[in-house]
């Protein structure tokens, strides 16, 4: 869940001013080099911590130097959450700030390729001073056959008659 920046102020104490950036208002008036400084910085931090946590609980289960034991693992957890938290919000400013970079990027690219199309000749030949005569019918190649309609109906006759023989 996350915390409040007042309960961001007691966790980290002095610690505080480090991340005071990484919150809205201030974080959106930053330029980009300045926020991925901070998200550099953030990372630093919360590593470390990470890395302390780490090897807390080995020495505590026996794994690692004795002497690396100390302090609360559970305060030294909420200072690393909120080092993540604040990396987090940075990091999403950098993801918005890189698209709209990109998207800057790739409407320009667009536009120069439309100012090149523009400015180049055209590929095809002119049409010429007239017309032409046009097109030509090209005649169907598929046979016709006629058939004459006094041959069907004398088929059709016989037909008939031949039926009538059979059904008497």
């Amino acid at each position: 869940m996350a915390e409040s920046i007042s309960t961001e102020r007691k966790i980290l104490g002095d610690d505080y001013a480090a991340i005071a950036q990484s919150h809205y208002p201030a974080l959106a008036d930053l330029p980009a080099e300045d926020v991925l400084a901070l998200a550099r910085q953030l990372r630093e931090q919360r590593d470390r911590l990470r890395g302390m946590l780490h090897t807390n609980r080995r020495a505590r289960r026996g794994k690692g130097e004795p002497r690396a034991v100390s302090g609360n693992d559970v305060a030294l957890a909420r200072r690393k959450q909120v080092y993540a938290a604040a990396l987090k919000r940075v990091n999403h400013r950098l993801d918005i700030l890189q698209g709209e970079a990109r998207r800057a990027w790739h409407a320009a690219a667009l536009r120069d390729a439309l100012a090149r199309k523009h400015a180049a000749r055209a590929h095809h030949p002119a049409a010429g001073d007239s017309a032409d005569v046009g097109m030509h019918a090209k005649p169907s190649r598929k046979r016709t056959v006629r058939t004459d309609p006094r041959e069907i109906g004398r088929v059709s006759a016989f037909v008939k008659a031949a039926q009538a023989r059979r059904d008497r």
